[in-house]
């Protein structure tokens, strides 16, 4: 009995096993003849092997006209020697020296011949070809950095260094990608601060501009970024003890977006774009961020003495408290966040997913948007509740819509064209943040997040080639 049983469930075990392959194997699609399997042509193109071969072929030339034009200007500094300039010496300095450099180009290796000029009285020695082309630190040329440091801001380091292998037929590692999107990126982002230390200095020149718009509409808000963790301390070799676990650390990011109201536009019924916005952003407190807003305001010439400054906020104190700095200002509470307030307290007074909680929504929603805050939180003082975390959130949400009521006349601000929610400031969390510095696993140093940020703020405000006229700097602190 004991045999027949073990026999009964080594069939019954090979059954299923039969039927687990048998699901596993796709159904057929229906009657009809078998399909074949795809197949790729043999050969590439003739139009594309021909355009690839034009490119390997004056590849080559267009490096030895690169080369052919450094040498002129070697030449050139050789004829015409430096004077020495230290301390009104004024002596003619002489050829002491023949170093030879390479950097890589667009079109390859190329070299230089940097000659060293020394003058013999003072001691002092210099390399005015490198002076004189603006040849900049580091083995990468100035055009192919900043190509590189281009697909380093739109794709994470290992992609980029690939694309530059498929876009440029120049083969480089993740390291260089990286090391030419700081040294840009830190070149950025020294310039954002000192521009905003000259604006916020009283004793500069300010000039007020004459066409200053009448209504600039600003939205400032922070996403959270993950950061490296700091270093744990070294335990002896003789504790035991468990190290503890370390929660994730994070930093906020803060962004401000500045937009006219006549490049907001109706894309359909009820439904507004911008058509041109200005980023701003800072991985630092709120006065940092504020700071080069009013920077960014005063280089766009959109500030005058009669322009009034909207700003649309989700109710965060740091974005209200520094909102003061504009004497003619606007404050508008962000309208879904305000009905989103309402929804938490609808999904505990009628339930989750409860359709008359729905409808009780909807409803203050609407008015809401006509400018009914008042008769909304006289009707919410008089709505009756009975559980404890219910009425928790009851009073919750009286408090946040009066504290803002001054923030919530919605009607008002339609009719003014300012508009009353910051979806710009969302969308540009979502293509400045998530879209490069928030995917899965990454985890960023400080300085290496601010000088992505400020190049990738460049390239979505258009302003690319800023970049030529900045150098490129050493990464050392």
């Amino acid at each position: 009995m004991n045999q027949q049983t073990k026999t009964d469930g080594a069939a019954a075990s090979t059954g299923g096993a039969k039927r687990r392959r048998a699901v596993a194997r796709p159904k057929a699609h229906g009657p009809g003849p078998i399909p074949e399997r795809p197949s790729l042509p043999p050969t590439v193109s003739r139009f594309v092997t021909m355009e690839r071969d034009v490119a390997t072929t004056f590849r080559p030339r267009m490096l030895q006209a690169l080369q052919h034009q450094i040498d002129v200007e070697t030449e050139a500094v050789r004829a015409s020697p430096p004077i020495c300039s230290r301390g009104g010496c004024g002596r003619v300095m002489a050829r002491g020296g023949r170093p030879t450099i390479t950097r890589l180009t667009l079109f390859g290796l190329l070299s230089i011949d940097a000659d060293v000029f020394r003058c013999k009285a003072c001691k002092t020695r210099c390399q005015p070809l490198l002076d004189r082309l603006g040849i900049e630190p580091g083995r990468v040329s100035g055009a192919l950095a900043r190509l590189i440091a281009l697909l380093g801001v739109v794709a994470p380091y290992q992609l980029a260094a690939q694309l530059v292998g498929i876009l440029l037929g120049i083969e480089i590692d993740a390291m260089v990608v990286w090391r030419e999107v700081n040294r840009l990126g830190k070149q950025c982002e020294e310039y954002d601060q000192a521009l905003s230390r000259y604006h916020g200095d009283g004793r500069t020149h300010s000039v007020v501009p004459v066409a200053a718009p009448d209504v600039v509409l600003l939205e400032p808000d922070g996403a959270a970024l993950g950061m490296q963790r700091a270093k744990r301390k070294k335990r002896s070799a003789t504790s035991i003890a468990a190290l503890p676990s370390q929660p994730s650390e994070f930093r906020e990011v803060k962004t401000g977006v500045l937009m006219l109201p006549s490049d907001r536009v109706e894309s359909s019924p009820g439904r507004h774009c911008s058509i041109r916005r200005i980023l701003v952003t800072c991985l630092g407190d709120a006065d940092t961020l504020f700071a080069r807003l009013w920077s960014e305001l005063q280089e766009l010439g959109w500030f005058g003495t009669n322009t009034v400054v909207v700003i649309i906020g989700d109710g965060a104190e740091w974005i209200w408290n520094r909102a003061s700095m504009f004497a003619r200002r606007c404050e508008i509470l962000d309208f879904w966040h305000a009905v989103e307030h309402a929804w938490e307290f609808a999904r505990l007074q009628f339930g989750e997913d409860s359709k008359l909680g729905a409808n009780w929504a909807h409803t203050l929603k609407t008015r809401l948007r006509n400018g009914e805050v008042a008769q909304v939180i006289e009707q919410l003082r008089g709505t009756p509740c009975t559980e404890p975390e219910a009425r928790k959130a009851l009073d919750k949400l009286i408090k946040y819509y009066t504290d803002n009521a001054m923030r919530m006349r919605y009607d008002e601000y339609i009719r003014l064209g300012y508009g009353i929610g910051s979806g710009a400031v969302e969308s540009a969390h979502k293509q400045l943040l998530h879209a490069r510095l928030r995917q899965a696993g990454m985890r960023w140093s400080e300085r290496g997040a601010a000088h992505l940020l400020a190049l990738r703020v460049r390239l979505l405000n258009g302003r690319w080639p800023e970049l030529d006229l900045m150098p490129r700097g050493s990464l050392a602190a």
